[in-house]
């Protein structure tokens, strides 16, 4: 195999690469990447046998086609320290891989290519597609409530479901839950519905192939595998085994709850500041919604008190509830601040109902009062 190709596409490709290539592996061979190079194009892919991930690189040139496996961290660590615009000649003589620029040289290790699993490429066929804005929000606004520690397997996943026009993704750890939906349209035909729960990590390795990237992103589901390509990139993952809990029953229609706006950045704020004097040990805080005004109230014996008032335009009663305050803080930190949040409360024993007007709503479950 002999290639050139220019410094900046190699290493945005490397640095993609590197997300998915583990520290340490019982199978040593992953902690390389796989460059392949054909008349289609090069391909840098990457995986640890659960993710998977292929980036096409633009403007390779290949005198000879064929596949080399690299060094990942030692790859990119030599394209990175070169100075911008260099050119590398990439080559092996089936003893080394020779890694060339105009006033450098290096000689690595050559291994078997045939010896690297697999990286799924994108199917052809019928799949679903949604807009980057959309697939960055799914991520951003779930993984942070699942929870990879949990002995319920399924809960360090995110369920996405794919039917009718739409794609709903959730998250939850059992104390909380994150839901988000929006449009999504069909390619290729019409696929059929599915519900598959993806790793977390999974998810956020898609939001970070996102970059400032317009274009669609296209979803393959398999029986036990799920993939995303949006633009020269393509994600591979796994699905998680297990039975998600049934997160509908979670949403219950209370006609009778009390329904609040807030602004997402005051609220933010509010809350920040009435943490600061919880603890581990008291890590509650008591929220207040009274006519005209939201107290919020936290303590600790080796902190101290804090009270912190908020203006709300609410004139029914006061309704108390007490409310971890890393939970209300995890959800208003993805939202812009000048998001309007409705909160909606029935009494200190129920859940709290947070829903925003583009399809977001988080569930919290309250805490035992004092």
């Amino acid at each position: 195999m002999k290639v050139r190709c220019a410094r900046e596409p190699l290493l945005a490709a490397l640095q993609a690469a590197q997300a998915v290539v583990p520290a340490r592996s019982p199978k040593p061979v992953l902690t390389n990447v796989k460059l392949d190079v054909d008349t289609a194009g090069a391909v840098v892919s990457a995986t640890d046998l659960e993710v998977g991930i292929r980036i096409a690189i633009e403007g390779v040139e290949a005198s000879a086609p064929g596949a080399v496996l690299l060094p990942a961290g030692r790859l990119a660590a030599i394209v990175r320290e070169s100075a911008p615009g260099t050119v590398f000649d990439i080559h092996t003589d089936g003893t080394a891989t020779i890694v060339k620029a105009p006033r450098s040289e290096f000689r690595l290790p050559a291994e078997d290519p045939l010896e690297f699993p697999a990286v799924a490429g994108f199917p052809e066929g019928s799949g679903h597609e949604l807009s980057a804005s959309l697939a960055r929000e799914l991520v951003r606004r779930t993984v942070f409530a699942t929870d990879n520690e949990s002995s319920r397997y399924a809960l360090g996943g995110v369920l996405v479901e794919l039917a009718d026009g739409q794609v709903i993704a959730v998250g939850t750890d059992g104390r909380r839950l994150a839901k988000m939906q929006g449009p999504a349209g069909v390619t290729g035909g019409a696929p059929g519905d599915s519900a598959p729960i993806v790793p977390a990590r999974a998810m956020q390795l898609v939001e970070r192939s996102l970059g400032a990237a317009d274009q669609p992103v296209h979803v393959a589901v398999r029986p036990s595998e799920i993939l995303f390509r949006c633009g020269a990139t393509t994600v591979s993952s796994r699905l998680v085994e297990g039975r998600f809990p049934r997160w509908r029953d979670v949403f219950p229609s209370r006609p009778d709850a009390i329904r609040v706006n807030l602004v997402a950045g005051p609220f933010l704020a509010a809350v920040r500041q009435a943490a600061i004097v919880t603890s581990e040990q008291s890590k509650g805080v008591d929220f207040s919604f009274e006519p005209g005004q939201l107290v919020l109230t936290g303590r600790s014996a080796e902190s101290g008190e804090s009270r912190i008032e908020l203006p709300i335009d609410h004139a029914g009663g006061t309704v108390r509830i007490k409310l971890d305050p890393r939970f209300v803080a995890d959800f208003l930190r993805v939202l812009d601040p000048t998001t309007t949040v409705v909160v909606e409360l029935t009494d200190a024993q129920s859940a709290c109902v947070c829903t925003t007007a583009d399809g977001y709503g988080y569930v919290i479950m309250p805490l035992a009062a004092d």
